[in-house]
């Protein structure tokens, strides 16, 4: 007999008492949905019924359109309560589960995923079916969801000979998707000019970034090409990639008036995004413009660094410290409405001359862009045309142009604002944590380091718990064992930190977090690290992602990390991690270079090691030698200032201090005599970053 289960009407279903915002949306659905967990896999296998698994996220806008039409209607539910156990999936809080069933669908469909994620599962949770979004009555060319259902449930007890043959098969590609080690590796440069070459050849030399549309910031690959061109690579690859991040500054992918970057762009002119606003997104790109800036001078950089930092402390820092992580690209049930204007909008708000301003500059004056009948404020000209044609100081073009963007600011404020996802990851966090911590030391905003320790030290009292991690936070529960992600990432944002403002507490966590990696996540056999730990749930996969997707490659920074980590503490043991990890995935360099780049970072900086400059000196006294430093773009050197007396500081930072600043510059194993001059201690980093110069001429 098959039980049916109804929900009634305004009765909220099993995700009310879960801590994911998605979830919970769905908590009054008439579907009578489980989290994941053993009591719904238990039930599939009692009541011999498929799983529907539903994967989304709160800012997903046809995660929305999918739950508004079929989730939310009753005669569907009932039809998905009859036939299916129904579980609903936060990608956010499992991406366990979203890398396994997004790799399942790709094998099963032989296309790419993506949100909402619909696939239907036998009790042993092999998935035997499915796509994405799949709307209520059939249309683009997808059948209607009520009809899918029927044949699927029709499907699973008429063939399940041919869908136990299928299981098979997936569970065997899965088993040979994990990369096996090689005997012997030579490591050379060539796979970095490779990824170069690549990068060149999709690159818009018109619009910029790579490929066409849709097109993605592509934070990562963007970070290898700066790199690559200053330790001693092609030129051109700075050239590409600060064109890019102009055209995406000047773009409707980045909020003029608020600050922050939305997640893409719909068109290659980076003109009209996908409007919702991620945590992950913005923390490399704030990390990327700092950079940008550092290296160029240009203010259209330090204008984006300045506008996402503010858009962070303002809007995405949550009391306690932690960072949340989106705002929705909906606001009263469609997209980008919280964002958009009408000329006439504007020009209600402001005096005739600063709309005169607005329009030129923003591109109020041109037809709309969004809908056909909306304008996403875009860069449309620069100010300094705009004052020439008016014969006009730039200044006063400048300052009416401000005064009109405090006036639109402030009416946009009171509209309805897009949700806002309050979990707090600690990989998301670590992301932002990084950008926040460099922006404030490269342009000296102490507000900015401050907002990045108060993250990390959220993250240390309420997350890290009996020497392990917690991934996910929201409403004082901590909880859900912690990813690969969460540990590489973590311990890269504490090296960022620690060169902006140096505390042991925080070098003493990065150790930690470091050596739960190696015990809890390193393939010991094969190298490379496994997505979840040792002691994780057991899944029908245990993935090991080596590609860099819109975050980079948790084996990427985890080898990056560590490697860092070795050199600072001279410990072989992350050392010979990161070369284990490096030598797995070697092979794979040659085939596809540019789906590798934070793996890539990792092997450039094997083959030339970071320069580690530790300046020692009296409280406060390296200031100005830290400031004249930090002026430049060394991405190979790592700048730790250790001030006054340092209790319990490890051998390798261990160094005398007197009145004045005293500077110890060590690459690999091999160490400069002690430096007392600033501008000589500049010109031994600059020759250092691309190998010309003569620290390996000198011993320890």
């Amino acid at each position: 007999m098959i039980e049916v289960f109804f929900i009634e009407p305004n009765m909220p279903n099993r995700l009310a008492q879960e801590t994911s915002p998605y979830l919970q949306q769905h908590a009054d659905n008439p579907v009578d949905w489980f989290p994941w967990g053993e009591e719904a896999l238990m039930r599939a296998r009692e009541q011999n019924k498929p799983i529907l698994l539903s994967i989304g996220y709160s800012a997903c806008h046809w995660c929305h359109v999918m739950a508004h039409e079929s989730f939310e209607d009753a005669d569907v539910a009932a039809v998905m309560n009859q036939y299916f156990i129904n579980i609903k999936v936060d990608r956010e809080e499992r991406p366990d589960l979203d890398h396994i069933y997004q790799a399942a669908h790709n094998m099963l469909a032989q296309r790419n995923g993506g949100w909402p994620l619909t696939l239907f599962l036998m009790p042993d949770q092999v998935p035997f079916f499915g796509g994405t979004y799949f709307p209520k009555e059939a249309r683009y060319n997808l059948p209607g969801f009520v009809p899918l259902l029927e044949r699927v449930a029709d499907l699973y007890h008429t063939r399940r000979d041919d869908i136990a043959k299928q299981s098979a098969s997936l569970l065997q590609l899965f088993g040979t998707s994990l990369p096996s080690a090689e005997n012997q590796v030579s490591f050379n440069k060539t796979s970095l000019e490779e990824a170069f070459s690549g990068l060149q050849q999709s690159f818009d030399p018109i619009h910029g970034g790579f490929g066409g549309a849709p097109k993605f910031p592509l934070p990562t690959e963007m970070e290898f090409l700066l790199r690559y061109a200053t330790r001693g690579g092609n030129p051109d690859a700075h050239r590409m990639v600060l064109h890019t991040l102009r055209k995406m500054a000047d773009g409707g992918i980045y909020d003029q008036l608020g600050g922050g970057f939305c997640r893409y762009s719909v068109d290659e002119r980076w003109e009209i995004p996908h409007f919702e606003k991620m945590l992950y997104d913005n923390g490399p790109l704030l990390a990327l413009y700092t950079d940008a800036y550092v290296l160029s001078g240009e203010a259209s950089f330090k204008r984006v660094v300045q506008g996402i930092s503010d858009w962070v402390m303002r809007e995405m820092q949550s009391p306690q410290g932690g960072y949340y992580s989106s705002l929705d690209a909906d606001s009263e049930h469609e997209e980008g409405k919280f964002y958009v204007w009408t000329p006439e909008q504007a020009a209600s708000l402001l005096s005739v001359e600063e709309y005169a301003i607005v329009a030129a500059h923003y591109g109020l004056d041109h037809p709309p862009n969004f809908e056909n009948r909306h304008w996403n404020l875009i860069v449309a000209q620069p100010l300094t045309t705009i004052a020439e044609a008016r014969h006009l100081p730039l200044e006063q073009i400048a300052q009416q142009l401000t005064s009109a963007q405090k006036k639109l600011f402030a009416a946009r404020a009171n509209r309805v604002r897009p949700g806002r996802d309050e979990k707090i990851l600690v990989s998301w966090n670590a992301l932002m944590i990084k950008g926040m911590a460099r922006a404030g030391r490269r342009l000296g905003e102490s507000e900015w380091i401050l907002s990045a320790q108060r993250a990390v030290d959220f993250i240390h009292a309420t997350m890290w718990q009996n020497g392990r991690l917690f991934a996910t936070s929201k409403d004082g529960k901590a909880h859900l064992n912690a990813y690969l992600d969460d540990y590489a990432f973590m311990l890269d944002a504490l090296l960022e930190l620690l060169q902006t403002q140096f505390r042991l507490i925080d070098l003493e966590f990065a150790r930690a977090l470091a050596d739960v990696l190696l015990e809890q996540f390193e393939d010991q056999q094969a190298g490379g690290f496994f997505f979840t730990s040792h002691d994780h749930e057991k899944l029908i996969h245990r993935p090991k992602p080596e590609h860099d997707n819109a975050m980079p490659s948790g084996n990427g920074i985890a080898a990056l990390a560590l490697q860092r980590l070795g050199h600072i503490l001279g410990e072989k043991r992350y050392l010979e991690a990161a070369e284990r990890t490096l030598t797995l995935y070697y092979p794979f360099f040659a085939k596809q270079p540019m789906s590798f780049t934070s793996l890539l970072m990792t092997l450039q900086e094997y083959l030339m090691p970071p320069q580690i400059v530790i300046l020692r000196s009296t409280p406060e006294a390296s200031a100005a030698w830290r400031e004249q430093l930090f002026q430049h773009y060394w991405p190979g050197t790592l700048i730790l200032a250790l001030e006054g007396e340092l209790i319990g500081l490890p051998e390798t930072l261990t160094r005398p201090y007197t009145q004045d600043v005293s500077a110890w510059v060590c690459q690999g194993v091999q160490c400069l005599p002690v430096i007392e001059d600033c501008q000589k201690l500049i010109d031994v980093c600059k020759s250092g970053e691309t190998g010309s110069g003569s620290i390996n001429a000198q011993n320890t």
